[in-house]
C-alpha cells in the first residue's frame, strides 16, 4: 500500500512540475492580415516552426480578407487583454491599430512587425520588422534577367537607331511594396545595362530620366508603364500599350495583380508561346499564383521573383520572442527567391510559389 502511494505522491509530483513548466511558456500573438492564402499559410507554417524551436505558446490569428480590418482589431484587443510577453502584427490599417501601439509601449509588451508590418507606426513603438526588401527582390529579377541567354548580347547590339526597350509594368505608384519593386528594378537595371550601351528612363515621372541628365542617343531604354488603376481590366490596357512600344524586348511585371493584367492582354499567355504574336518577348514576373505559375510552367516566361512567406513567418515569431526576452532586435530582409522551370517543383521553391 505504502509503495502505491508513493508512486502516486511520485506522479502527481511530475505532473504538477510539467503543469508549472507548460505555464511558464512564453505567449506570443501573431496577428496577420490574412490565413486562408496560400501565402499566409506558408507564414503560419514558418511561424509554427519557430514557436516551436523556441518553446512557445503561440496564436496565430489572420482574417477571412484583407478587407477585414475590424476584425483584425478585434482579434488584437482579444489578444493583448491575454498579456502576451510580445505581438507580432501585420496591420491591415496603421490608423486603425494607433491606441493598441500605444497600449504595449505602456505595458512594455514588444511589438515586432512582419510582412508589411505596420507602416508609419509612431516611432519606438515597433521594435523590428521581418520582411522583404522589394528594392533587393527586384534587383534580383534585374540580374537574373540579364543572364538569360542572348540578352546582354541584345542590348550590346542595340543602336541609337534601334534602341532597346526593357519595359516595367506596375498596378499603382502608391503603395510601398509595389513602388519599391519598381525602384528596385529600374536602379539595377540601369546599373547592370549600363556596361552595354547608354541607358535612359522614360515613362512614369517619378522614375523617369531629369531632362538635364537625359543622354543624346541613348541605346537602351527603360519604360516605366503604371496603371491608372490596379483594377485588372486597367492592368491589362497599360499591358496593351507595353506591347504596342517599338523595339519591346523585355518587360518586368512587380506583382501579381501585374501578372494577370498582362497575361489577359496576351490571351492567357497563349500569344507569348512559340509562333505566338509575341513569342521573342522575354517576361520575367514577381509573386506567385496559378496563371503565373502555369505561363512558367509552359516556358512563357523566363522565371519569376517569389517572397519567402515561411521565412517571414519564422523570422516574426523569433524576433518576437528575442525582444520578449531584452534581446535587441533590428530588421530584418526575409530575402526573395528566382524560380523558372527548372526549380519550381523544387521542394523548398514549391513551399513559396502559391497558388
Amino acid at each position: 500500500m505504502k509503495k502505491i502511494l508513493s508512486l502516486v505522491l511520485v506522479l502527481a509530483l511530475l505532473l504538477s512540475v510539467t503543469a508549472a513548466f507548460a505555464a511558464e511558456k512564453p505567449y506570443i500573438s501573431v496577428i496577420s492580415k490574412g490565413e486562408q492564402h496560400m501565402f499566409w499559410q506558408a507564414v503560419r507554417k514558418g511561424a509554427n516552426d519557430a514557436a516551436e524551436q523556441y518553446g512557445v505558446e503561440m496564436y496565430y490569428y489572420g482574417p477571412p480578407s484583407e478587407a477585414d480590418i475590424a476584425l483584425q482589431v478585434e482579434a488584437l484587443n482579444g489578444e493583448l487583454a491575454k498579456q502576451p510577453v510580445a505581438l507580432a502584427l501585420a496591420a491591415l490599417s496603421t490608423e486603425s491599430v494607433m491606441s493598441q501601439l500605444a497600449e504595449c509601449l505602456e505595458k512594455g509588451i514588444p511589438v515586432i512587425g512582419f510582412d508589411s508590418g505596420v507602416p508609419n507606426a509612431p516611432e519606438g513603438s515597433i521594435k523590428a520588422t521581418a520582411s522583404t526588401n522589394n528594392q533587393n527582390a527586384a534587383g534580383l529579377a534585374a540580374e537574373e534577367m540579364l543572364k538569360l541567354e542572348g540578352f546582354a548580347d541584345a542590348l550590346k547590339a542595340a543602336t541609337p537607331e534601334a534602341p532597346v526597350v526593357l519595359a516595367v509594368l506596375s498596378q499603382d505608384a502608391t503603395s510601398e511594396s509595389v513602388t519599391g519593386r519598381t525602384t528596385g528594378f529600374v536602379n539595377k537595371m540601369s546599373e547592370l545595362a549600363a556596361a552595354y550601351g547608354t541607358v535612359i528612363v522614360v515613362g512614369h515621372d517619378l522614375w523617369a530620366t531629369k531632362p538635364e541628365a537625359a543622354p543624346e542617343n541613348p541605346t537602351i531604354i527603360i519604360h516605366v508603364e503604371i496603371s491608372a488603376t490596379p483594377e485588372t481590366a486597367d492592368v491589362t490596357n497599360s499591358s496593351n500599350s507595353v506591347l504596342n512600344i517599338p523595339n519591346l524586348y523585355s518587360v518586368f511585371l512587380s506583382n501579381e495583380g501585374a501578372v494577370n493584367g498582362f497575361l489577359a492582354a496576351t490571351n492567357a499567355g497563349s500569344d507569348l508561346a512559340d509562333g505566338g504574336r509575341y513569342e521573342n518577348l522575354v517576361v520575367v514576373g514577381f509573386d506567385a499564383g496559378s496563371p503565373q505559375k502555369n505561363a512558367i510552367r509552359e516556358g512563357w516566361f523566363a522565371g519569376s521573383i517569389t517572397q519567402d512567406p515561411y521565412r517571414i513567418g519564422f523570422l516574426a515569431v523569433e524576433l518576437a520572442y528575442k525582444a520578449s526576452q531584452g534581446e535587441e532586435v533590428a530588421d530584418v530582409d526575409t530575402g526573395a527567391q528566382w524560380y523558372n522551370a527548372e526549380n519550381i517543383d523544387n521542394p523548398d521553391i514549391a513551399l513559396l510559389v502559391y497558388d
